[in-house]
């Protein structure tokens, strides 16, 4: 298939795609005589796995990180282990992340509370 229908299929634009064969996450797209790009379905699973790493928090530096072990290994089982560990440190700083707001959260409501006490003060003060 043409990049139209890929793009129709994954929701991704022309750029993108371009963009991520150009970064190497697109290995071996294969090409017309004109020059144009043909896609397969196993370029249509990667660009989906691709856009499902990149939802829970990947960077394409790490996709294409994914991309290198495979090579070099050779196996699935190799990137996969890589995958679980990158997975378990994004979980750790997501972890932190909600900690973090969680705090701020208890900080603004603090705040809150001192404004809406100050506010009442002034409030009886001008009622007097």
């Amino acid at each position: 298939v043409g990049i139209g229908e890929v793009c129709r299929a994954t929701g991704l634009s022309a750029r993108t795609v371009r963009y991520w064969e150009e970064l190497g996450l697109l290995p071996g797209i294969r090409r017309r005589e004109a020059g144009r790009r043909v896609y397969g379905p196993d370029e249509l699973e990667r660009l989906r796995f691709i856009q499902r790493l990149k939802a829970l928090g990947l960077s394409l530096s790490e996709i294409g990180d994914l991309n290198a072990v495979y090579a070099i290994e050779g196996s699935t089982a190799a990137m996969l282990s890589r995958l679980g560990e990158l997975l378990d440190r994004h979980t750790a700083d997501l972890d932190e992340r909600i900690g973090e707001l969680g705090s701020l959260r208890d900080e603004i409501q603090k705040y809150r509370d001192h404004v809406g006490a100050r506010r009442d003060a002034l409030a009886e003060e001008d009622s007097r």
